[in-house]
Formats: C-alpha cells, structure tokens, sequence
C-alpha cells in the first residue's frame, strides 16, 4: 500500500521513529498527522518486553501510533543495523529516545549517520538531557513534574505536592521536538545542512513553568501551591453556584468592575479591602467566600448567561463525558473517525490547529507490530529470498 498521507503539508518527509513509551511517539505522531512518512521501528515479535501504553489494541497505543507504519528489526544484530541504516539513508529526520549512550553503542548517532547523509535531522528525547549529572538517569513523565517544580506549585495550598492529571512531561516534550524538527527542516532548505536537536522531559517543564519562573527570576519569588485558584490573578478559580462548580477568569480592572456589577456587589469596586489587585491578593479568601455565598443563588446556566453578556470569562467543568457533549467541541469536528481493520471504527481526538488548505486527518489506524516490515524492505532492494533468509534469523 505504501505512505497514505495523513495531510498534504509534510508529505514529503520520512521520518524514522525509533522512539517508544510516549515523548517520542508523541513527536513523531505530530509529524505523522501533517503527513510526513513515519515508519516505526520496533522489536521483532520474539524479542519483544511488555508493550507499552496499554498492549498494541489498547486505546492509547491506538491514539499514539496512528498514520504510521511499522517495521521490526533486530538492533541487536549487525543485519539489523544494516538495514536501518539503509532505511535512514532514505530518510530526512530520525527521531530516537534511547538512553543517551545507547545510539553510540549502536553507531546510529548523529555523527556517524550525517557523515554519509549530511541533511538529516536527527532528534533526541530524554529525561534529562545528553550530558550533565543526571543525563544517564531513567527519565519519566511524574518525575519531571516533580523535579521542575510543577508539582511544588500544583494542588491545595499545605496538602501534599500534586501531579498534573495528564503525562504533561512526555506530552509536551514530545510537542517541542516536533517543533524542533520543523525548525530544523526549514533552516534545512537554506543551508542544505541537518543537525541535532535535543530535548528532554525536565527542560520542557521548566520550560513550561513560563510566568512562574520569571516570578522567580527576575522578581526572587517562590511560588506556592495555589489550588484552583490562579496565583496572581484575583479572583479567578473555581466557584461554586446552586447546582454545581464552575470556573470564573477576572482578569484586569474594567472587568473587574463588570463582574462586581454582574454579582450585584458595585461596592467591591471601592472597598478597600478589594479595590485593587494587591488588595485582593490579600483579602482572597473573604473576597471568594463572598463570591460563593451570591453565587449560590442562582444556577450555572443563569451565571454563564449573565457573565457571557457582560464579557466576563466564565465556564462550566466538564468531565470526558460531557466535553464530547458539548456543542462547541462538535462543531470544531475535532474528533476524527479511522477504521481498524482489525478493531473496527475507532474515534480519536485530531490536531487541535486548522491549517485550511493542507488540514490533517487521520487515514491509517495504528499499525501492527511490523506490519509493513517486508513492504518496506523490498523498497530498500530486498529480494524475497533474502527477507526468507532475514526472518529465519531473526533480523525483522
């Protein structure tokens, strides 16, 4: 069958994804939805540990590799390395997760593979770098939360640290090598040139971390847990009306003054104790007990009715159920639909960016593990008897 380009936009691209778990999936995934020819290369069947993400028909597994294909190839064995040197040899961008000696053990680094191909780009994913004192330490989603300091500043002020109820780590590192790849393609078009790129899990998240550093850096502030409400910005969390919670966002003076016309409260706009930003800071828990005892007259549909109209941020809190009920979430279309030919229909959360004449779709579900192993290697110049000979080895 070949590459089915998911999109038009990075059809022209292979990608080589030597990745597994989820950082490197992730930024390969990316690519893959735009289109790019991401072939996954992954243990033969009798090699294999235990599979990650949930097993190959597991939900997140499906999620994580769809729009790529799959080869298996034993990098244990020179064939085997031969082979994927000849795949590379096709490529423009690799894309690895190795601990950080492993790819030069394995003479896959990017030196000796830009010696005979001086435009790839070559992008690595850790935990916590390629060099440095923790560089060769096992790198994982929970703790880069903890170690950037995410955690320190995540959930209710003097209860235990708290982590993100997501893998944001894996997640966004895997997001940043995307984006580093594309940077590096384009700088690609003008020089001719490949590079390395680098990235890890505890980057990402100081990274991440954005106004809460600089309270540091610049203004020598140690941020501390917050709970749901928003360090800085006062009041702005989680409020609860008649029947329910709900979020309500003030951001700046003139809204300020809206939203206390909206609660029936214009004197809040002139109290001292709340006239100003610093002043609410200070008083923040008499200001949103205030809140929640006028909230509490009214149901959330007559709140986001009102603080809508008056051009106050506000939202209800919905759970996985409710997100794919809700209007806006439909009329985004941003839930695709790709039938497995093993699984059936699946429905998968698309790319949240629209691009209008080169949009991404989903065309190819997850792959099975070396599905496509012989479809790739004969495009390589295998002949048949030599793939008989090949998997009688052990090399795919």
């Amino acid at each position: 069958m070949g590459h089915l380009a998911a999109s038009e936009a990075l059809k022209r691209f292979r990608v080589i994804d030597l990745t597994q778990v989820r950082a490197g999936p992730t930024a390969c995934r990316q690519l893959a939805d735009w289109g790019a020819d991401v072939i996954q290369v992954q243990m033969p069947e009798h090699m294999r540990g235990d599979d990650t993400l949930g097993g190959q028909d597991g939900s997140d597994y499906q999620y994580t590799h769809r729009n790529k294909r799959s080869i298996t190839l034993n990098l244990k064995e020179s064939e085997g390395i031969a082979a994927l040197k000849r795949l590379i040899a096709t490529a423009d961008v690799v894309v690895e997760n190795f601990r950080p000696d492993v790819k030069y053990r394995l003479g896959i680094d990017y030196e000796s593979l830009a010696a005979d191909h001086p435009g790839l780009v070559y992008a690595s994913i850790s935990g916590f770098g390629q060099t440095g004192p923790y560089a060769t330490r096992p790198g994982f989603d929970q703790i880069a939360q903890g170690m950037s300091g995410l955690m320190s500043i995540t959930g209710v002020p003097g209860e235990a640290p708290m982590r993100v109820g997501i893998p944001i780590a894996d997640l966004c590192a895997g997001i940043f090598a995307a984006q580093g790849i594309l940077v590096a393609l384009l700088e690609r078009e003008s020089s001719g040139k490949g590079q390395w790129l680098h990235t890890s899990l505890f980057e990402s998240m100081i990274y991440m971390l954005d106004f809460q550093t600089s309270r540091f850096l610049i203004d020598g502030e140690v941020a501390q847990q917050a709970g749901n409400f928003h360090p800085t910005s006062i009041p702005t969390g989680v409020y609860k009306a008649r029947d329910g919670y709900m979020n309500i966002a003030v951001f700046g003076s003139k809204i300020w003054e809206r939203f206390c016309n909206i609660m029936g409260a214009p004197e809040w706009v002139s109290d001292e104790r709340y006239h100003d930003k610093a002043s609410r800071s200070i008083n923040r828990d008499s200001l949103n007990a205030q809140i929640n005892e006028r909230l509490a007259s009214q149901d959330r549909s007559y709140w986001i009715a009102k603080f809508n109209e008056g051009g106050v941020a506000c939202g209800v809190i919905n759970d996985m159920g409710e997100v794919f009920k809700d209007p806006q979430t439909q009329h985004l279309n941003i839930v695709k639909t790709v039938v497995s030919p093993r699984l059936g229909e699946q429905r998968m959360v698309g790319q949240p960016v629209q691009l209008t004449r080169t949009p991404s779709t989903i065309v190819r579900s997850a792959p099975l593990r070396g599905e496509h192993s012989e479809e790739i290697l004969k495009t390589l110049g295998y002949d048949d008897a030599v793939l008989v000979q090949m998997k009688s080895l052990g090399v795919y």
